[in-house]
């Protein structure tokens, strides 16, 4: 990641000095703020180490000057830098000038980091000072947050007194963006390298190969972007799709973008996933795989069986591979994967298995350990390190080999006790394709939902690290894997804001402070949004829950609905008349109580009376308390809803999208009120099941089934899945409808289902358990609307 060993040897002797920052950034705010009266926090994400403020001010306006020391280009880099921030998130236009300047890069060799920036503002003017690009780049992106604090757009701005000192707790401070599940064109790649610099994020490892596509042009071997750069879409039925999915990035554009990158302090770790998620690989040459058949490239999320063949031709083709690799991203990383490669073919092949007794290998899994130390040996003649996913500790730990901890943190523990250097990303916390929250309108994404708050709450430095090793830990980054994020909005709307969370516990030793952060987040997401970028809203949205049971309030004609949002800011304001609250709409204050038919419409005012968030709302009539849909049901007793999915595979649009679970095609209406309900219209989607499970298939639950392509059966009191065990004395489930699934290859992807319902009392779960083969596409249930009986 280091982009010289001066810049290395710079980082290290931060990190021996970050401690002793870190202790004086409470004590240095405390006191400045008692000295000041406390006055208002700055807009500043990441918090600075040091902020000290005074009695000065500096108006900058249209026209303000901006000097660098002559023949700088660092400085002048940063400078141009902070006017095209400016000019985007502010509105204002700053110029270059030698004379006459308010705003003044200077190089000072006395300030210790590569990374590490001074900067002052008073009267007479602004001052950046640094020994080394990244302390110019960040403190002009402090400088830009500084002139971009409020909705002002286009007007001069009074940058208050302050004296601060800051560099950044860890080195490593990154984004992965998975290109290989759904390529993303390169406009994108630009957009988040310059949104991650906003926020002094300064790692993109970009996620190059994998079973569903190979992303990287290798002129020695072009069958590799030819072939392995396109899939066929999964089929829901019917025809086989005439299209194909996918693209790649010429050496060209790539050695642009890292260039791009690098001025703005970023750099790109690539990754060539191996040995496992190779078949897009295999698919191109066939000859490199372990038995010589030649796949399709995959469009099977998950675990795949294709492996690389590890004897010579294999090491060989990789190398080669690599040395292009290493021409296009001159940084000191290379990642290599490793992770997820189930061994099934190493273990049937007479030759593999020849190779690993003449090797003295008694396991599979010492054979990768073997493969990984070989390639980490050929990237350190080269001047280079190799890091991969946890995996590559199962066989023991190759000597040249960095950990990338995702399977939780015990990898990153065991490898960094033992002296080698970790990154920190596990799951499910640091995965931000998760969904953010439980709203209808979220994205697809894993069902495991992991707020801002989850995110911000993560310390990249884990408790079982001895305190002499903790120096190994380089940082921590969040990942966008992209099985279900298809676009660029999608991507964004999982990065932003919950890399901000992530830089700021990278880059501040500050104590962590959910309210101050969720504060000065909110203007940082006006800027990423004048830069064009999606941002999720869903922290700062309203929630609503009903209280007590839909039969009772139906009955009582009465409900009660609790409205919440993530964060602890801004002032929830509703209306019950259909307009669109304002910051003059009444207060929230506890749960409203109405007659069923009204309508909640509600968000989260700030200070100034801006919204916080986009309106939601919430119906209370009668059919609209009798409705779920897909992101309101719940899974049946047997597993769990893991996953939130379109209804093709690679959907543009952010809906509609289904929960569903892969190894159980059931779902559950939980509490239906069936003292009211008579009947039920059901409306369902068929879905690929595209899905690469490797030994979890047995787990697969094919229900009986007595037609052809299955049934919807739809059962009452099935009991749901809840936390606990289900209730084993509880009345054995009624069927109350059996349905007849059409033949998939001639039939709509959509279909609706009515009945009625017999007469039950009390609520009771309905469970819609579809039996077809598992051979076959399977069912998700869009949604349920319930009928008052008559």
């Amino acid at each position: 990641m280091m982009q010289s060993k001066q810049r290395g040897t710079a980082e290290r002797n931060f990190r021996r000095c970050g401690a002793t920052l870190g202790m004086l950034s409470s004590l240095l705010i405390t006191a400045s703020a008692t000295a000041q009266a406390a006055p208002a926090p700055l807009p500043l994400l990441p918090l600075p180490a040091t902020i000290t403020r005074t009695a000065d001010s500096i108006t900058i306006a249209n026209g303000a000057g901006v000097a660098v020391p002559s023949g700088d280009a660092e400085a002048e880099a940063a400078a141009r830098l902070l006017i095209a921030q400016v000019a985007t998130t502010r509105g204002l236009t700053l110029r270059t000038t030698s004379t006459g300047a308010v705003i003044r890069f200077v190089r000072d060799p006395a300030i210790v980091g590569a990374e590490a920036y001074r900067l002052t503002a008073d009267a007479s003017g602004i001052r950046i000072a640094a020994s080394a690009r990244g302390g110019f780049v960040y403190g002009a992106m402090t400088l830009a947050q500084l002139l971009s604090p409020d909705q002002a757009f286009g007007k001069p701005v009074t940058v208050p007194g302050v004296d601060i000192r800051d560099a950044p707790r860890f080195a490593w401070r990154g984004v992965m963006v998975d290109v290989a599940r759904h390529f993303q064109p390169l406009p994108s790649l630009y957009q988040i390298v310059d949104q991650m610099v906003a926020v002094k994020l300064n790692v993109l490892h970009l996620h190059l190969t994998d079973d569903q596509g190979w992303r990287f042009e290798v002129k020695r071997y072009p069958k590799l972007t030819e072939l392995g750069a396109f899939r066929a879409p999964p089929s829901t039925g019917g025809p086989a799709p005439a299209t194909r999915v996918g693209g790649f990035y010429t050496q060209a554009e790539l050695r642009d973008l890292v260039r791009y990158a690098a001025e703005r302090g970023i750099t790109i770790v690539p990754e060539i996933d191996l040995p496992g998620h190779a078949q897009a690989l295999v698919a191109a040459y066939p000859e490199i795989g372990v038995f010589g058949d030649r796949p399709v490239v995959s469009h099977d999320w998950g675990v795949n069986p294709y492996l690389l063949n590890p004897g010579p031709k294999g090491v060989t083709f990789v190398e080669n591979v690599l040395d292009e690799v290493m021409a296009v991203f001159p940084g000191s990383f290379i990642h290599l994967g490793g992770d997820e490669a189930v061994k099934d073919q190493w273990e049937r092949s007479p030759e593999v298995q020849a190779q690993m007794a003449k090797l003295g290998l008694k396991t599979e899994n010492a054979l990768q350990s073997w493969l990984i130390d070989e390639f980490g040996r050929y990237l350190a003649s080269k001047g280079r390190r190799l890091i991969g996913w946890d995996e590559i500790l199962e066989g023991g730990l190759p000597p040249s080999a960095s950990v990338m901890s995702w399977r939780g943190e015990k990898g990153a523990v065991d490898a960094a006790n033992a002296g080698h250097d970790v990154v920190l990303t596990p799951a499910p916390t640091l995965y931000v394709d998760s969904l953010q929250s439980d709203q209808r309108d979220e994205p697809p994404g894993r069902l495991s939902i992991q707020t801002l708050a989850d995110v911000y709450a993560y310390d990249p430095l884990p408790k079982g690290i001895d305190g002499t090793r903790a120096k190994h830990v380089l940082g921590a980054q969040v990942n966008a894997w992209s099985e279900y994020l298809v676009t660029p909005y999608q991507i964004q709307h999982a990065l932003f804001p919950r890399a901000a969370a992530l830089a700021e516990n990278t880059w501040s030793n500050a104590p962590r402070d959910f309210t101050s952060f969720a504060t000065r987040l909110a203007p940082q997401a006006a800027r990423w949004r004048r830069g064009g970028i999606e941002v999720a809203d869903s922290a700062f949205a309203v929630t609503y829950a009903l209280q007590g049971a839909r039969g009772d309030a139906l009955l009582a004609n009465k409900v009660t609905v609790a409205l919440a949002t993530q964060v602890p800011v801004g002032t929830i304001r509703y209306t019950l008349d259909g307009t669109a609250p304002t910051a003059r709409s009444p207060v929230y204050a506890a749960p409203l109580s109405l007659v069923p038919g009204a309508t909640i419409k509600a968000a989260a005012f700030d200070t100034d009376g801006i919204a916080t968030a986009r309106i939601r709302d919430f119906a209370t009539s009668r059919s609209a308390l009798l409705y779920r849909n897909a992101s309101d049901l719940v899974s049946c007793p047997r597993g769990a809803l893991g996953l939130r999915v379109p209804l093709t595979a690679d959907a543009e649009s952010n809906g509609p999208a289904f929960n569903v679970n892969l190894f159980d095609t059931c779902s559950a209406y939980p509490a239906a009120p069936l003292d009211v309900a008579g009947g039920f219209t059901i409306e369902v989607a068929r879905l690929a099941r595209h899905y690469g499970l490797a030994h979890e298939a047995s787990a697969v639950r094919e229900p009986y089934s007595v037609t052809a392509h299955g049934e919807l059966v739809v059962l009452a009191g099935c009991q749901a899945g809840r936390k606990g065990a289900p209730n084993k004395d509880a009345p054995k489930p009624v069927v109350v409808a059996t349905f007849p699934l059409p033949d998939p290859a001639a039939s709509p992807t959509k279909m609706t289902f009515k009945g009625t319902l017999p007469q039950l009392t009390g609520d009771r779960d309905l469970c819609f358990q579809f039996t077809s083969p598992v051979a076959e596409p399977y069912y998700a249930v869009a949604s349920v609307q319930l009928t008052e009986r008559r």
